[in-house]
């Protein structure tokens, strides 16, 4: 897989050292998560992986934990007593030939609230995570601010056609104030293309102006063509200030920061079911790997950030309600107090096959997606 990628993605000498570390800090705190909750539950854990497949070096600890480090580096998981795999699928076989006090340790026999606890928890773990690093960078470097101001309108754009004017100041979209110019790539992405209602200042006066995003072919950080909507104007780099935080600014900023990446993620899944944004944004593994490489270039301050956006989106992709994931064994423990009973165990055979092949896809496609970029 590694020698794969390395070919794939034409690895500088910081690439997949960059792509490793990064995978690694994600999955790790999103399985301790799981590990920790779980053992506060007195929940046996039989093994904590990361990556998938044979095992490249690990250890057992004093509670009879294996720790281990495999050869697939994209991903990991922690496998509890009494589950069939690494995906926790309970085994009735094993758990119905476990001794009493060995079935005090098993998940599957847990009350329901305590499992949907240790399920929630790795998700949860990403989001901590996200906040605690996000905290540490905006207390390092502050956040740069770049005033709303128009600096120029492109030639024959919506912005033109609406009558937007250079030294304009953008005070909402929508309704929605805007503050800083980087806000508004991301709001006119998300747009759908629908029309906008852009209020604005204009030498003391203020009006409201209406422009329909145009979908456009333009190269993104990796020199890769993809489609955005843009209403064609661009802010001044020259106005940017440094907003310092103090250390209980920072941590409000930062959980800002992680509710924007959140609800901008889910948007972004809505309007492509929709069919009105382009899916590509969508990355896979190889994707990943090609930002990881490019941010790297940077430094390391960069990497921490992207560390937590894809902790962010890791952790919340693993929340969508599809057997084989978090979410879906959330879903399964609802139905589960709902019902005051376990689903079936054919029930939840064919929900977690489901999960699989809708999992494998979703990988296949965007490795395909990769490809064709």
């Amino acid at each position: 897989m590694i020698d794969a990628l390395r070919g794939l993605v034409q690895w500088t000498p910081l690439g997949l050292p960059a792509f490793l570390f990064v995978i690694t800090v994600v999955v790790f705190f999103h399985e301790l998560g799981h590990f920790l909750v779980a053992r506060a539950f007195g929940v046996k854990v039989d093994v904590f992986s990361i990556g998938f497949g044979k095992e490249i070096v690990g250890f057992n600890d004093r509670r009879g934990t294996r720790w281990r480090v495999s050869w697939l580096p994209i991903g990991g998981y922690v496998k509890f007593s009494g589950d069939a795999n690494a995906a926790s699928a309970p085994d009735s076989a094993a758990v119905a030939r476990m001794s009493p006090e060995m079935r005090t340790q098993t998940l599957a026999l847990k009350p329901v609230g305590q499992r949907a606890l240790v399920a929630a928890a790795g998700p949860f773990a990403n989001f901590i995570l996200a906040i605690v690093m996000l905290t540490g960078l905006l207390l390092y470097s502050g956040h740069v601010i770049i005033p709303p101001v128009v600096g120029f309108v492109a030639k024959d754009s919506p912005a033109g056609a609406a009558g937007i004017k250079p030294g304009d100041r953008v005070t909402a979209i929508d309704g929605d104030a805007i503050t800083d110019f980087q806000q508004l790539p991301q709001i006119i992405s998300m747009s759908g293309g629908e029309n906008l209602a852009i209020s604005l200042e204009r030498q003391g006066h203020s009006l409201t102006v209406h422009a329909v995003p145009h979908l456009v072919r333009q190269k993104n950080m990796l020199g890769e063509w993809e489609s955005s909507f843009v209403i064609g104007i661009g802010g001044s780099s020259l106005q940017a200030v440094i907003q310092p935080y103090t250390p209980l600014g920072a941590f409000q900023a930062a959980c800002g920061e992680t509710w924007d990446i959140i609800s901008t993620t889910l948007t972004g899944v809505v309007k492509m079911a929709q069919g009105h944004a382009s899916a590509d944004q969508v990355q896979g593994a190889i994707g990943i790997g090609k930002i990881t490489q490019k941010v790297a270039e940077f430094g390391f301050l960069p990497l921490l950030n992207l560390v937590a956006i894809l902790s962010v989106s890791i952790g919340l992709a693993n929340l969508f309600p599809i057997p084989l994931l978090d979410g879906g064994h959330l879903l399964y423990y609802a139905c589960e107090a709902v019902l005051r009973r376990p689903l079936g165990e054919r029930a939840q055979e064919l929900g977690f096959r489901f999960g699989v092949v809708l999992v494998v896809g979703l990988l296949v496609v965007s490795a395909i997606h990769d490809l064709s970029r």
